[in-house]
């Protein structure tokens, strides 16, 4: 059975001028410790250890505010230990995060997201943190974590672009001094007071919504707050929560959700994936709009502050 969580992959940047540093024996112990004190801090903070692979570190999480606040910690942690060590045993760590469909199997996990997180941290830099859009949608705002939108990149064995960013997790330094990329603007506007309102349609019948009611269920089940009674719709078909002063709809279903936003040309496709509702439009739930009959929910948002830039 599929779950929806978040992977962190971990892993020790500049591991084999170590070795040549060090010899095998030394670096061997010196990776040993820094992989097995990944892993514990991953336990420490909520998250499974997976397993290691070499000098990397693959962690699961239930939730991606755990994940990504765990990996902030993680490199706060390490810089602070790194101080104390002698130069030559300088190691950074790299990380990526990746939220989406997960299988889990005696122990292993399994999925896009595994995938997505081990290619992060191979184009993350050392003691960088990269994750993807829907980790960040998921992980909403944290008193301890800053977003830096990297743009839209190629992943190695994805066909689309995804879009990156990294988290800013140094507390003594000034934004823009961390790296170029970090010095692009986020596409969230910070947090404020204004509330908003989201307005569903189903059949003629209308539902009101405001931030303060969220997290409201989509579905098939009579206990959805949105009751959307069509057999092709999960009984918990999505999810839509507030997250930095925006609603977010993330698919829970079994064969997807389909987000069509008036004015653009083509749907957003979702699979245990996430986006941001804005303005007006239209969501169809277990088949896509090509189909005549699929069920489908209009919706207009108003009172958000967020915006893409």
């Amino acid at each position: 059975m599929s779950v929806l969580s978040t992977m962190v992959f971990a892993d020790i940047s500049g591991s084999t001028s170590l070795y040549e540093a060090l010899g095998n024996e030394r670096a061997a112990q010196a990776v040993t410790q820094v992989t097995q004190w990944i892993g514990d801090t991953i336990e420490g903070h909520g998250g499974r250890l997976v397993k290691k692979l070499g000098d990397g570190v693959l962690g699961v999480f239930g939730d991606a505010a755990s994940a990504v606040s765990a990996m902030a910690n993680l490199q706060r942690q390490h810089q602070a230990r790194q101080n104390r060590w002698p130069h030559p045993l300088h190691m950074d760590i790299r990380v990526g995060v990746a939220s989406g469909d997960v299988v889990e199997v005696e122990g292993d996990c399994y999925g896009d997201a595994v995938n997505v997180a081990s290619r992060l941290c191979e184009r993350a830099g050392p003691a960088e943190i990269w994750v993807t859009e829907t980790a960040v949608l998921l992980a909403g705002e944290s008193v301890d974590v800053r977003y830096r939108k990297l743009g839209m990149m190629e992943i190695r064995g994805k066909a689309e672009l995804l879009t990156l960013y990294q988290v800013e997790w140094r507390e003594d330094e000034a934004p823009d001094s961390l790296t170029t990329q970090a010095a692009l603007a986020s596409s969230f506007t910070p947090v404020d007071s204004i509330l908003g309102q989201i307005e569903f349609s189903w059949h003629g019948v209308n539902h009101t919504f405001t931030s303060s009611d969220a997290p409201v269920q989509v579905g098939r089940s009579e206990h959805a707050q949105l009751c959307v009674n069509d057999p092709r719709v999960s009984r918990l078909h999505a999810r839509i929560d507030w997250r930095n002063s925006g609603f977010v709809l993330t698919d829970m279903s079994s064969f997807g959700t389909w987000v069509r936003f008036d004015g653009s040309a083509s749907p957003v496709r979702l699979r245990r994936d996430a986006c941001i509702l804005h303005g007006t439009g239209q969501i169809a739930l277990g088949v896509s709009f090509t189909e005549p009959s699929a069920p489908v929910v209009s919706f207009q948002v108003t009172g958000t502050s967020m915006h893409l830039r």
